[in-house]
C-alpha cells in the first residue's frame, strides 16, 4: 500500500536565505495583534513574544511609522493599522487562484446552499482562506478571507497529508498538536489520508466541528503537489448521499479546471 511518504517531496526552504531577526519579530508582532481581540501595550506584547521591551518598542514605532500599526496615546496600546488593508487588497487583487476560483465558489454556494471556500496551503503548519462564497441558508460557517487554520485539520488536512510529500513521522508530530471537537486516532486519520490520495477527495463529518460536514478536493501543481483546496461546509445530513456524490464530482471538475488554469504555463 502506498503511504503519504510516497507523494512528491515538499519543496525545501532555500538554505541561502538567512533569518533576519528584526523582520521575524515584526511579523510576529503583526500576527499577535491580528489575533488579539483588544489593542495591546508594549509590556503585553513583549511578554507574549518574549522580546526585550526596548527592542519591542523600536519595532512597534517603526510599524506605526509605516502605518501597519496604529497607536492609541490615551491607553498607550497598539493595534493593526489601515496600512494592512492596502497590503491585503493588493494580495487579493493579484491572487490568481482567488480570481479564478471565486465564480466557481459562487456557483457552488448558490446551487447547493453550502458555504464554499478557496484555501491556500502555506506550509505544514498553516492554510489560509483566500476566497469565500456564503450560502443563503441560516447556517453560516464563521470564516473570513484571511482566516488561518492548522494545515492538517479537517478535510483539507487530509489532503495536505496525502499530497504534501511529508513523511509519516512528520505528519504524526504535527497531528499530535491538533484540536478536534471529536478527536481521531492518528492511525485512523492516516487511513483516511490514504483514501483521499486514492480518491482525490475527502470529507470531515463532525470531527473538526460537531454537526458540520466538510468536503474538500485538492488543487495540484504539475508535480502533483498540493497548492490549494476547494472546500464546502454544510450541516450534517443537509445533503443526501446522492447529492453529496454529485457535489463531490462537481468539486473535482472545478479543481481540475483550476489546476489547468494555474499551472498550464509552467
Amino acid at each position: 500500500m502506498n503511504t503519504p511518504n510516497s507523494a512528491p517531496p515538499a519543496p525545501r526552504a532555500d538554505p541561502r536565505i538567512r533569518p533576519v531577526p528584526a523582520v521575524t519579530r515584526a511579523v510576529a508582532i503583526l500576527r499577535l495583534l491580528a489575533r488579539a481581540r483588544q489593542p495591546m501595550n508594549v509590556k503585553s506584547i513583549s511578554d507574549e513574544l518574549q522580546l526585550v521591551p526596548s527592542t519591542c518598542l523600536h519595532i512597534l514605532r517603526a510599524l506605526v511609522a509605516e502605518r501597519l500599526l496604529s497607536f492609541e496615546p490615551a491607553s498607550k496600546r497598539y493595534k493593526l493599522g489601515a496600512g494592512i488593508l492596502a497590503l491585503a487588497r493588493g494580495v487579493i487583487e493579484n491572487d490568481t487562484f482567488a480570481q479564478a476560483a471565486q465564480p466557481m465558489l459562487d456557483e457552488i454556494a448558490r446551487k447547493w446552499k453550502v458555504t464554499a471556500i478557496g484555501v491556500e496551503v502555506l506550509d505544514l503548519d498553516h492554510i489560509i482562506v483566500t476566497a469565500l462564497a456564503n450560502s443563503q441558508m441560516p447556517f453560516r460557517l464563521h470564516v473570513d478571507i484571511g482566516s488561518r487554520f492548522p494545515a492538517l485539520i479537517s478535510a483539507s488536512g487530509r489532503l495536505v497529508g496525502a499530497f504534501g510529500g511529508h513523511s509519516v513521522e512528520t505528519l504524526r508530530k504535527t497531528f499530535d498538536t491538533l484540536r478536534w471537537q471529536k478527536p481521531l486516532r492518528f492511525e485512523d486519520w492516516l487511513a483516511e489520508v490514504e483514501l483521499a490520495r486514492q480518491n482525490g477527495h475527502t470529507a470531515d463529518i463532525g470531527n473538526y466541528i460537531g454537526g458540520i460536514a466538510i468536503l474538500a478536493v485538492p488543487i495540484l501543481d504539475n508535480y502533483q503537489r498540493i497548492t490549494h483546496t476547494i472546500v464546502t461546509a454544510s450541516i450534517v445530513d443537509q445533503l443526501s448521499s446522492e447529492d453529496t456524490a454529485a457535489l463531490t464530482g462537481e468539486l473535482k471538475e472545478h479543481a481540475q479546471r483550476l489546476s489547468q488554469q494555474l499551472f498550464s504555463l509552467e
